[in-house]
């Protein structure tokens, strides 16, 4: 199989990598994280201008017509200088449910404006009993008239102080824990009855609660057909678990180069630590992890788009749970051959424990993943 990237996709991992280097330095970072949304408009805007919003969307409506692995090629950069913008929330996640389950009124309302950086979107699915199962849904829509009201709460939704407009999964119909029965609704977050109680997540980054209390939407809000969201979500969230891990690879990558440019700069008997075999071997460990997670990540970019449901869960969930032991060991490790300065504010490679520490409970737990796998493939045999 060819494997070899195409020139449009070597033109984009360039752009991301320079705008890396030169705009979103480390001290350039914490000027980010300092403004109060959490995240900088200007770089939003920025990204719009490069086209990096339109990536993953259909020319018709203003985009690229990029694939997953493109989008795993931006990730991936934004890993390596752990970028705060909700360019997973808004684009991977939830403009991926519009653009694959929407209909072309929902498309032509939302994806123009989100590709040119005027407006931002959020998935509210996650509640608090759900743990990472996306088909454990209690909040309810009740029929009214011609439209819905909606009732119940969502916890930790990505991205959702910023958003504009928020896909929410609602029960129509079902128990709680059944696939069929899931619908999905566009809500306006300023709409009556809507509350989101914004908090900062372990990286830095913007998160919040949303509350629907009573909120009516009308027919024209739902997504896809009533009562067969599962089936959108669960795919939605698979991508946005790839594009999750090519971010933890690129942050891997990032904090395997520093620390080893710390081994050869830190001097202690005279020498520098990293002339010691000791560290010598930890840092190759490091080097095998980043490189057998990248192959991981290739792997799964590749199956994440599988016409099978099962397939494609199965090679998800094989690759969040080895890499998201990976970015434990390499974040640990990084940190402790750091020594004290490691856990200082003031240096990078705390902040990418955080980012990675962050990355093994996105999208469900290393642990979620390896009994999802083996489920899976108890379910096949």
């Amino acid at each position: 199989m060819h494997f070899n990237l195409s020139d449009e996709q070597k033109l984009i991992r360039n752009a991301v990598d320079k705008f890396i280097r030169n705009d979103y330095s480390f001290d350039a970072r914490k000027k980010v994280l300092a403004m109060d949304n959490g995240y900088s408009p200007d770089h939003w805007r920025q990204f719009a201008e490069m086209g990096w919003l339109g990536i993953p969307f259909a020319e018709d409506h203003g985009g690229l017509g990029g694939g997953i692995v493109d989008i795993t090629l931006v990730m991936e950069s934004f890993g390596t200088g752990m970028v705060l913008e909700p360019y997973l929330s808004a684009v991977v996640l939830a403009g991926g449910l519009v653009e694959r389950g929407g209909s072309e009124a929902q498309k032509e309302a939302l994806l123009p404006a989100l590709i040119g950086g005027e407006k931002l979107l959020a998935v509210a699915y996650t509640e608090r009993e759900s743990r990472f199962n996306t088909a454990d849904v209690q909040t309810r829509a009740e029929k009214k008239g011609n439209g819905y009201v909606l009732n119940g709460e969502k916890a930790v939704v990505l991205g959702a102080p910023s958003a504009d407009v928020l896909i929410v999964s609602a029960r129509t119909s079902g128990n709680r824990l059944d696939t069929q029965g899931i619908s999905l609704f566009l809500v306006d977050s300023t709409a009556k009855g809507v509350s989101i109680k914004g908090m900062r997540t372990m990286d830095g980054g913007q998160a919040g609660n949303v509350t629907l209390n009573n909120v009516e939407v009308g027919s024209d809000a739902l997504v896809g057909a009533e009562g067969a969201g599962f089936a959108l979500l669960d795919e939605a969230v698979d991508r946005a678990t790839v594009a999750a891990c090519a971010d933890a690879v690129g942050a891997m990558q990032a904090a395997m180069r520093k620390t080893v440019e710390y081994l050869k700069t830190r001097k202690q008997f005279g020498v520098p630590i990293g002339s010691f075999q000791a560290l010598q071997h930890r840092a190759v460990d490091l080097f095998t992890a980043v490189e057998a997670c990248r192959s991981m990540l290739l792997m799964a970019s590749l199956k994440v788009t599988d016409p099978d449901p099962v397939e494609r869960n199965k090679a998800v969930s094989a690759a969040k749970q080895f890499i998201g032991e990976k970015a434990r060991l390499v974040a640990q490790q990084a940190v402790q051959m750091h020594g004290g300065i490691g856990m200082t504010e003031e240096l990078d490679i705390g902040h990418y424990f955080r980012r990675l520490t962050q990355f093994c409970a996105m999208f469900g737990t290393t642990d979620y993943h390896l009994q999802r796998y083996a489920d899976l493939m108890a379910a096949a045999a």
